[in-house]
């Protein structure tokens, strides 16, 4: 019988919000999942769904694969477009991805303006995609660590730079970026068509493919076009989040970090999901969350008719203690 893990944001985005009682009901019955330990490395949270080797988290390589095809072999890292804000304590990444909303003229406009730049410092930029641009990285270069845009989204862009004298080089190529992109004319072209600017790039998921790449999912469903390319290298039905549950076969990993709205989160997905568990379709529904462990719902968790409903993220316990 398949299963579900549903991938959710931290629990303290919803606050207060409150499910509805039917949900209240079979969450305050789950047993609860201890936190795993954070390591802070890329991938973070993702990993141990997926058996990489050699370890890591190769974002770079790995949409590299499915973005160009059979040219994905060497080192890699992603340099892509974003859209940062400047403010009184230094620029905020505020757009990246689609919500640049980006096509592929803006990539053939921007690009030849860049290339030099990284070609003088031994790098080969393109962008199979529109929104994923790469660096081919010559053998034995020091890369950074980095965490990829959606980490740091709304976040100071100068707490995420290259520390050190190693990342140097990585900060005076983005300085020197920076200014092509400011004073390139389609950036104007785009402001005055109401589009924000690209003005920065961001540099993460240095690595090579990796030798294997496996996981036990039978399906990966998120608007995380990396999570998607790691499914489908691992051989799972990978494909972007739809609007709402709908019953299927296997199990299943459902990425509803994206969420803002608990009402709409519990509508469109915890309570279908819940329902298809009290219809015998599934066996389990797990709730992750990056802050505070989860939750694990089995259809046998029906009887507990002694626990209390839990009405709130924000109340359920933070440390994995059952209650």
């Amino acid at each position: 019988m398949a299963s579900a893990t549903l991938l959710l944001p931290p629990a303290a985005r919803f606050g207060g919000q409150r499910v509805s009682p039917d949900t209240a009901r079979w969450l305050g019955r789950a047993d609860r999942i201890a936190a795993a330990p954070g390591s802070g490395a890329p991938g973070d949270g993702l990993t141990r769904y997926f058996e990489v080797l050699p370890r890591g988290w190769p974002a770079a390589a790995v949409t590299r694969q499915r973005d160009a095809a059979a040219d994905a072999n060497g080192l890699w890292m992603r340099a892509d477009p974003v859209f940062v804000q400047p403010d009184i304590n230094g620029a905020r990444l505020m757009s990246h991805g689609d919500a640049l909303a980006l096509d592929r003229s803006d990539a053939e406009a921007l690009l030849p303006a860049l290339r030099p730049l990284f070609g003088d410092a031994g790098f080969v930029l393109d962008a199979p995609h529109p929104a994923r641009w790469y660096l081919r990285v010559p053998d034995g270069a020091k890369l950074p660590v980095t965490v990829s845009p959606e980490q740091a989204l709304g976040e100071d862009l100068f707490e995420h730079l290259p520390a050190g004298a190693e990342g140097r080089r990585w900060r005076s190529l983005l300085s020197e970026a920076q200014i092509v992109l400011h004073n390139h004319p389609h950036n104007a072209r785009r402001a005055a068509a109401g589009l924000a600017p690209v003005n920065s790039l961001w540099f993460w998921g240095a690595g090579r493919l990796p030798d294997q790449i496996r996981t036990t999912l039978d399906a990966v469903l998120s608007v995380d076009d990396t999570l998607v390319a790691f499914g489908q290298a691992a051989g799972a039905s990978a494909s972007s989040l739809p609007a709402v549950w709908s019953a299927g076969d296997g199990d299943r990993l459902v990425d509803l970090r994206g969420s803002r709205d608990l009402r709409e989160l519990d509508r469109d997905w915890l309570a279908p999901a819940l329902s298809s568990l009290a219809a015998g379709q599934l066996r389990s529904v797990s709730l992750e969350f990056p802050d505070r462990g989860g939750l694990y719902v089995a259809r046998r968790h029906r009887w507990r008719f002694w626990r209390r409903p839990l009405l709130s993220f924000i109340t359920a316990p933070a440390d994995g203690s059952a209650e």
